[in-house]
Order: structure tokens, then C-alpha cells, then sequence
């Protein structure tokens, strides 16, 4: 249906003056940074890094907290069909998770991993983990994922029947595993990032209107722990997410016209 122009008007107004009782902003990205998918903080660095999604530049950028631009790492060997997540290791190497899948005709997925970028110059090569679902299940759309026992976990995007499946961290080709099948409480629970602290203990998921908390879980039997929803109440398209510490995490959103493109903090405690 078309908005008359009262209408999108009104939308406007009520996206600006939306707040929430939780999201902190914290900083802006630039104008150049309007489609930022995910966000990840390594270890030996101050550095937020972001990506932005597909038909964009094949290039990690390293933000301080106000959103400005410190370092710029262009992927010379790999293509950004739709790079969607980050997740690091404890050696500080980065990991691009380009999973996103919306058409869902892709079969075959590709995981790059950037070593230790806080010490690579402007451009660098990546090393490639690629891997298939198992036989006769149909192709996903995914858009998280994070690091935990020498395993990606990776979680597709459905409002019903989420699905998380877990990969191993070996460079090469790798075969999916099905782990569980889930459905988080309420309405919109597409997952459109995903991190797990650094001792392991909590796991953060992020919705366009919430955050979930995940903790008390034994291996990775996730979705029998605690679970806790975080509504934001503000409308934006978030798709990065990441932890600062263990109380307070980072979350980012798209630039829709003038709406969006901030990094926030949240206390999760």
C-alpha cells in the first residue's frame, strides 16, 4: 500500500522521536558506511570492526567508539556476495561469515579468516572455510554466527523453526551439522547477529526490536539455559552486535536515509 504523504510523514517523525529505555548512542558512522551488517571486538584492540553487506566494498574498517574510521583492511582475494557476521578467536583473527542467502539458492557457503588484522596493512588475503548443509536439507539464509569449542555456530534467519547448526573451524571444505531446531518467544525473531562472551558463559542474539540473553547453558545445549528478552522499543534496522565486556555490549544499525547508522551500548546485567 502506498503512504500518502501525511502518513510517511508521521512514520518519520515517530522513527526520530522513538527511544528506547535501554540503546545508548554512543557514535555515528560516516556517510560512506551506510549498510553495516555486524560488528565484532577482537582481543590486543581497542577497534570496533564492521563490514558492510553485499554489493559493497570487500573491506574490513576498524571504528573507534564515535564511528569514525581508523583503518580500512581491503580482502584482495575475497568477493562480498553478502558478508553478514564477525566472530573472532582468542588469537585475535577476525572471521567474515559471507552466509546470507535470501533468494536461499546457494548451497555452498564461505567463511573468510583474516589474521590478526590490528597488524595487517591496508590490504591483505584471507584464508577460506566453505561449507554445505547436510544431504537433502534445503538451502538457508543466515546472518549470525560466533566461535565456540573450535566450532561456528551459525544461526539461519526465520521468524519460525530457527535452526542452529554448528561447523568446524578447519580451513577447507566442511559439512554442517544440525544441532537443534528453536523458536524463540514472540512475533519477529529473525536473528541478525550473534555473539558469545569471552568466557563462554553468555550468548547474545540480536532482533531488529530486542536482544536475547542466553546463559546457564550446559555444552551447547543453548536453548535449555536461561533465556532473557531485551526489548528496545526503537525502530531501526539492527544487524550488528557484539560484546565490549561482560555487562555491556555493542549493537549497530543500518543508515535508512537519515535514520540510523550509530553504534549504541547496552548493559545486559
Amino acid at each position: 500500500m502506498k503512504l500518502q504523504p501525511l502518513s510517511l510523514i508521521t512514520l518519520i517523525l515517530l522513527l526520530i522521536s522513538c527511544k528506547s529505555d535501554h540503546l545508548n548512542i554512543i557514535g555515528s558512522f560516516p556517510l560512506s558506511l551506510t549498510e553495516v551488517s555486524a560488528a565484532e571486538k577482537t582481543p590486543f584492540s581497542t577497534l570496533i570492526w564492521v563490514i558492510e553487506d553485499s554489493r559493497n566494498k570487500n573491506t574490513l574498517f576498524g571504528v573507534n567508539e564515535s564511528g569514525e574510521v581508523v583503518k580500512e583492511l581491503h580482502i584482495t582475494n575475497a568477493v562480498n556476495n553478502d558478508w553478514e557476521d564477525l566472530t573472532s578467536d582468542s588469537f585475535g583473527n577476525i572471521y567474515i561469515g559471507d552466509f546470507g542467502n535470501n533468494k536461499k539458492k546457494q548451497k555452498t557457503y564461505t567463511i573468510y579468516k583474516v589474521k590478526k588484522p590490528n597488524k595487517n596493512t591496508h590490504n591483505t588475503t584471507a584464508e577460506k572455510i566453505t561449507f554445505q548443509l547436510p544431504d537433502k536439507m534445503k538451502p538457508e539464509n543466515f546472518e549470525a554466527f560466533f566461535i565456540y569449542n573450535h566450532h561456528f555456530y551459525i544461526f539461519n534467519k526465520a521468524n519460525k523453526k530457527g535452526k542452529m547448526f554448528k561447523v568446524l573451524n578447519e580451513i577447507g571444505g566442511q559439512e554442517a551439522e544440525l544441532v537443534t531446531e528453536f523458536n524463540l518467544k514472540g512475533k519477529k525473531n529473525k536473528i541478525t547477529s550473534a555473539d558469545i562472551s569471552e568466557d563462554g558463559k553468555t550468548i547474545i542474539l540480536l532482533n531488529n526490536d530486542k536482544l536475547w540473553k542466553i546463559s546457564n547453558f550446559k555444552k551447547d545445549d543453548f536453548f535449555n539455559g536461561t533465556i532473557e528478552s531485551i526489548d528496545f522499543n526503537h525502530l531501526t534496522q539492527k544487524e550488528g552486535v557484539c560484546f565490549k565486556d561482560k555487562q555491556t555490549v555493542y549493537i549497530t544499525d543500518e543508515r535508512i536515509g537519515f535514520i540510523g547508522g550509530q553504534i549504541y551500548t547496552l548493559n545486559i546485567e
